[in-house]
């Protein structure tokens, strides 16, 4: 990660989403947490960040893990705490998780990316094919007989 040695604990950050909306940060905070933004104001005094690709609809919810995630590791917080506290945060809409998925990884937030992917994973878990289509609405394109080629050629996961 990007040294943060000149960035105070007050200082305060404004992160400007694609949709113009402004939100205010702890520098500390988001630059213990994200490698983008901490790179971003290692190479510039402009408390003022630009995230074209986030929106004010997921930024919230990104700065709110942020703010915990900055507090938990200060604090020492027991996993038992930790887990709890993530397994209620991960309760959102499909679209928002995948949007804060898509903005972790923007923002090199590998925590959260982390936790929202294994939310993903667990949606799958133990589920057909068709019950994940179903899950996540997507439609089978592939003609039956380019389904069984794959099942053919893949039949070594069934092993595992």
């Amino acid at each position: 990660m990007a040294t943060t040695d000149k960035i105070s604990d007050s200082r305060e950050v404004n992160i400007q989403t694609g949709d113009n909306e402004t939100y205010a940060i702890r520098a500390s905070v988001i630059t213990s947490q994200s490698i983008v933004i901490a790179d971003m104001l290692d190479d510039s005094d402009d408390s003022h960040i630009p995230l074209p690709n986030i929106t004010s609809n997921e930024l919230p919810k990104i700065i709110e893990y942020c703010n915990w995630k900055y507090e938990a590791d200060k604090q020492k917080i027991s996993e038992d705490a930790r887990t709890a506290w993530i397994n209620n945060f991960i309760v959102m809409d499909q679209q928002m998780l995948f949007n804060v998925i898509l903005g972790a990884n923007y923002l090199g937030i590998q925590s959260l990316l982390d936790i929202t992917c294994k939310a993903i994973a667990d949606m799958m878990n133990g589920k057909t094919p068709e019950e994940i289509r179903t899950t996540f609405n997507i439609v089978n394109d592939f003609t039956p007989e380019e389904e069984e080629e794959i099942r053919r050629e893949n039949s070594w996961c069934e092993d595992i």
